[in-house]
């Protein structure tokens, strides 16, 4: 079948369907989500029984881009910076000198194990070198795993910042093997470039996007996340355009904002936390649909020994040198080695040499597919099972809830109160977006005048308004206080049992 405008809507949403009924299915195996939607899209593929011929690297690599910036974005929002700041230099360092580690590592092997070149070696290494973002949020978030010590907030921040340095490092070798008159020296000042025009560009576009957000004027509440997503693309191309690195930038940028208070934030990170998962499910069945599996065949031998060299040796040698100087437990450290998943990322990695028309394209991308596969088979499918054996995982009664989840899961609320404003209380005259409210209260209504009005970000507190406010516990009603207490602000108050 040949994917024309006429039925690419139609083949497209029967396989989103098919996918999300099965993915809803698929956890009560042990089975990732991931791979289902990946094995799905094979099936449907020119070798499958849907027989849809789709043999463009172009367009899977543009596809790819688009999903991971969702991808990342979201995960950036999703990431709180009170949770990763006591872990910022392990998850640091375990995204720059444990990405580069693995890819010298596993490159080396490949060259001693293969005919390839040192340089398309060290590409091949470079391209599964980072844990996939996608994969990793998508199976710590499904199987609800709760990690001792900030040991979630580690594997987050790293697979979430790592695929810059995978990026950055693919660009260079692939440069090296085009080009095999220049020096590895050469390739130094494009990595500085990329990695310090991204954070600059990032941290950049972070706070302008906070402006933009809070101070535009938009009459419907469903275009302040469209306004978000057009702001992500702008800090990805235009860091792209002056040589920074795009994945980085939109990353640091998302963490900025899903950290401070934004106007309709619930709404926003509802929307990304949907549009993730549709990007993740689209990435996968493009990767599906773009692969032929009789190619594979010919690479499963040399790709089991590399799988199994990355997982037990290069993987848990990057981390373990890279944490050297941190103190951590050994079953945290070998906890981390085994979360070093491989996904969609590796395989959109991989078109790039396809493109590039170097050759051993074929066998990088079909090699880099195979490991991403029995990665997220081997590795995915026994997390849970390894965090108990290595006692990393918090017993399920005492889970805690992640700080941007109560935007997104509607939690009860155990008890309401109602605050009026006198008319000289400093709240008066502002929007409820700068009383910065602590996340686990909100303003479910306003009593204005003799009738109710439903509260927004951009609501301006008038005098005698009467706030009435949903709270999760006796800990939230005090930050609550001691917001109004630092505000001077005098109250009448009638708490009520929800």
């Amino acid at each position: 079948m040949n994917l024309t405008i006429e039925n690419i809507l139609l083949v497209g949403s029967i396989l989103l369907f098919i996918s999300i009924i099965v993915g809803k299915t698929s956890y009560k195996f042990g089975v990732p989500t991931l791979i289902l939607f990946l094995a799905i899209g094979m099936m449907a593929g020119s070798e499958g029984i849907g027989g849809i011929r789709f043999n463009d690297p172009k367009a899977a690599q543009f596809i790819g881009i688009v999903s991971l910036n969702f991808i990342l974005f979201s995960g950036g929002l999703d990431t709180n910076w009170t949770a990763i700041k006591p872990i910022l230099k392990e998850g640091l360092v375990l995204s720059t000198v444990g990405v580069l580690l693995t890819a010298l590592s596993l490159g080396t092997f490949v060259w001693f194990v293969t005919d390839f070149t040192i340089y398309e070696s060290m590409l091949l290494g470079s391209i599964v070198s980072s844990t996939d973002a996608a994969a990793v949020f998508s199976i710590l978030r499904s199987k609800n795993l709760a990690l001792k010590n900030n040991l979630r907030q580690t594997l987050e921040l790293e697979s979430g910042s790592n695929d810059p340095m995978a990026y950055v490092l693919t660009l260079a070798f692939l440069t090296l093997v085009i080009n095999q008159d220049l020096s590895i020296t050469a390739i130094i000042p494009m990595f500085f470039q990329q990695m310090i025009f991204g954070g600059i560009a990032g941290f950049g576009f972070g706070r302008l996007s906070k402006i933009i957000i809070n101070r535009i004027k938009l009459d419907f509440e469903g275009l302040y996340p469209v306004l978000v997503i057009a702001l992500m693309f702008i800090t990805f191309s235009a860091t792209d355009a002056v040589g920074g690195n795009g994945f980085l930038a939109i990353y640091i940028c998302a963490v900025y904002l899903g950290n401070q208070d934004l106007i309709h934030k619930s709404t926003i990170l509802k929307m990304f936390d949907g549009i993730a998962w549709l990007m993740q499910i689209v990435l996968f069945l493009t990767l599906g649909l773009l692969v032929f599996p009789s190619q594979i065949i010919p690479y499963m031998g040399i790709g089991i020994l590399i799988s199994i060299f990355l997982i037990l040796i290069a993987r848990p040698i990057s981390v373990f040198i890279s944490l050297l100087f941190f103190k951590m437990k050994l079953q945290r450290r070998f906890y981390i080695s085994w979360v070093g998943l491989r996904g969609a990322v590796p395989i959109v990695f991989a078109t790039y040499p396809l493109l590039a028309g170097i050759d051993k394209a074929n066998i990088i991308f079909n090699i880099v597919f195979f490991i991403s596969v029995t990665s997220v088979l081997i590795q995915g499918t026994t997390l849970s099972i390894f965090s108990k054996w290595l006692d990393v995982a918090l017993p399920e009664k005492i889970r805690p809830i992640a700080e941007n989840d109560r935007y997104i899961l509607n939690l009860p609320k155990s008890a309401m109160k109602e605050i009026e404003i006198p008319a000289d209380s400093s709240a008066v005259n502002k929007r409820i977006i700068d009383l910065h409210f602590p996340t686990s209260a909100f303003i479910s209504m306003i009593k204005r005048k003799g009738k109710f009005v439903r509260p927004g970000g951009a609501t301006i507190i008038e005098a005698n308004d009467t706030l009435v406010v949903l709270l999760d516990n006796e800990e939230s009603l005090n930050e609550v206080y001691k917001l109004f207490h630092e505000n001077n602000m005098d109250y009448k108050d009638k708490t009520t049992e929800v």
